[in-house]
């Protein structure tokens, strides 16, 4: 009788594992149970080999095929645009973010050659954000930081070209990204050529940054792991320095899903203490898909010293507030409305000579493409920081 117990207890405890593992797996993959258990059964429930199987199911042809279909379609739209119907007009094309493959793309230069046109500037100028000049000029620091959601596959390759479109029309000098899948990583670096990557890691999905070559020197860079993440989370960390002034970059995505709120909170700690172990001369700025929620944050302690939110700093304008936000964005079609500040950005000035602070922040990723769809399913960041006394 005790063996016959003892059986049935261990049957009990296998099933809720494998139970647990699957809602893992469904959560971090945005699948479902059945598609899980498919995967994890066919990698002796090892989540991390499944979740690797899963993700690198040949996405390379999913931008090869959606780049065929579109550079028709462009063709097509071009034709159109150059010799419309009579009595039709192109109000409703304006509503929506064109991502230009020709001249849009072209990262390789010191100023894009879109950063000119007539509709990108009046896109900047509505957002309310300074161009690429007028930063420059201001010996400004100009940052983007995105959750771009590659695990979405649909209308992937548009949504990496849409990407694309930002970073030529703001020409950040520092960008933080979270959810990079290879394939639109090897996208990035075919056409951000005159930027430096730094990835948070090679499967699966992952962070990364990037840095403007022309502004940005590259010191050191390190990957922290999260010792208990069950969402193959890190820390990236990067030394550089720019106008002769030293900076550490961070950034990370931190534990998804409201029930790993004590999780996150772990990778949230050790966020600060990388930031207060940064020397006394160093300005620390952190970005990225926090997850947060502003009690998770009174939980850990608050923020620590000399360490402020920027959209704190800047007077918590509402526009800035809520970077994953149902109610505008259907990217997700989700049957209920979650409007979150999970994504943030931290500074931590150099306690030591010239002193950076945050200086202009604004939403981006806001219009749609042509696909019908936003570049991500989070609005992006972009912010800049000056220095006192330039």
């Amino acid at each position: 009788m005790t063996s016959s117990i003892t059986s049935d207890e261990s049957l009990a405890s296998l099933e809720e594992t494998r139970l647990r593992l699957c809602d893992e797996f469904a959560s971090i993959t945005g699948s479902d149970s059945a598609v899980a258990q498919c995967y994890l059964a066919e990698n002796e429930w090892e989540i991390e080999r499944a979740l690797n199987a899963f993700f690198e199911a040949d996405m390379e042809s999913v931008f090869d095929a959606e780049d065929t279909t579109e550079r028709g379609d462009s063709v097509q739209n071009k034709r159109k645009e150059q010799h419309p119907p009579e009595g039709t007009g192109n109000s409703e094309t304006n509503k929506k973010f064109k991502p230009e493959t020709s001249d849009c793309i072209d990262l390789t230069n010191e100023e894009p050659a879109c950063s000119s046109d007539t509709t990108s500037k009046n896109r900047a100028a509505e957002t309310g954000a300074q161009t690429p000049a007028d930063s420059k000029a201001n010996g400004k620091l100009s940052l983007l930081s995105w959750n771009v959601d590659g695990l979405d596959t649909l209308n992937l390759a548009e949504r990496a070209r849409g990407l694309c479109s930002y970073l030529a029309l703001y020409t950040p000098d520092v960008v933080l990204l979270q959810e990079l899948v290879p394939p639109y990583v090897q996208y990035l670096k075919k056409r951000a050529v005159s930027y430096t990557f730094i990835e948070g890691g090679e499967d699966g999905y992952f962070t990364g940054l990037m840095l403007k070559k022309s502004r940005v020197k590259l010191l050191e860079s390190q990957v922290i792991s999260y010792p208990t993440t069950q969402m193959m989370r890190n820390l990236i960390v990067a030394q550089v320095s720019i106008s002769g002034q030293e900076l550490y970059l961070m950034t990370s995505h931190l534990e998804s899903c409201k029930n790993q709120a004590a999780e996150r909170m772990n990778q949230l700690k050790v966020v600060f203490q990388k930031i207060r172990e940064a020397p006394d001369n160093v300005t620390v700025i952190f970005g990225g898909d926090t997850n947060l929620r502003d009690s998770e944050v009174v939980k850990v302690g608050g923020l620590p010293p000399g360490v402020c939110d920027v959209w704190e700093q800047l007077g918590k304008q509402e526009h800035c507030r809520f970077t994953w936000d149902t109610k505008t964005n259907g990217n997700k079609n989700l049957p209920y409305v979650s409007r979150c500040r999970f994504d943030r950005i931290y500074l931590r000035p150099a306690k030591e000579g010239p002193k950076m602070v945050p200086d202009h922040m604004v939403l981006v990723g806001m219009e749609k493409l042509d696909c019908g769809r936003y570049t991500s399913d989070h609005w992006g960041i972009y912010c800049t920081f000056t220095t006192e006394g330039e």
